[in-house]
């Protein structure tokens, strides 16, 4: 006698049905939902700094909140944002994030946010304190590394970087071409 098909609550056909093209059930709708690997991922990445992983030796990092204006969130998950030339910087135990630019929202109006304004990064007074400290010792700075949606709020990655020079950036160029090369020839091996 054969055993009957079971069908996980993943495979059933109403399931499926409910799925739409990025794998995400229409129940509760959530427009903002991404899968990764087949699970839901906890957020969506909107902004990547690449220019600060070239540029400095990242060290500590540390999760912020943004304190965002009227159509500013609209845009940002729009994917409307630029992280390359912004930096971190403190003004009465208070960090503030500079030259982030953020595109009006095409359907705003006249009081539309002003694209490159100083917004105020939501930290914890003790990461404040021991941040603003790491910045007065000499070549130490933060940058931000990405922006991302975190259950429906902006947030920014912020690490504690030092400089690179023109010697180390060529030095990690030569390691990350000869890893490429590892994996290439581990590929091939066969």
């Amino acid at each position: 006698m054969l055993s009957p098909l079971v069908l996980s609550n993943e495979n059933r056909p109403e399931v499926l049905a409910s799925l739409d093209e990025r794998g995400c059930h229409d129940i509760p709708k959530n427009k903002y939902c991404t899968r990764k690997r087949g699970i839901m991922s906890k957020y969506k990445t909107i902004a990547e700094n690449k220019k600060a992983r070239h540029d400095f030796e990242l060290f500590d990092r540390y999760e912020a909140g943004i304190e965002l204006k009227g159509t500013e969130i609209k845009s940002i998950r729009k994917g409307k944002v630029q992280l390359k030339d912004s930096y971190i910087s403190f003004h009465d135990h208070e960090a503030f994030i500079k030259e982030m630019h953020i595109s009006p929202y095409e359907f705003g109006n006249r009081f539309n946010h002003d694209e490159t304004r100083e917004r105020k990064l939501l930290l914890h007074k003790s990461e404040i304190l021991k941040l603003s400290q790491a910045v007065k010792v000499k070549g130490y700075t933060i940058v931000p590394v990405k922006m991302y949606i975190s259950h429906g709020l902006a947030k920014i990655e912020i690490a504690l970087a030092k400089g690179k020079n023109l010697h180390d950036k060529r030095e990690s160029q030569k390691a990350k071409d000869a890893k490429r090369e590892i994996e290439k020839a581990m590929k091939y091996r066969y």
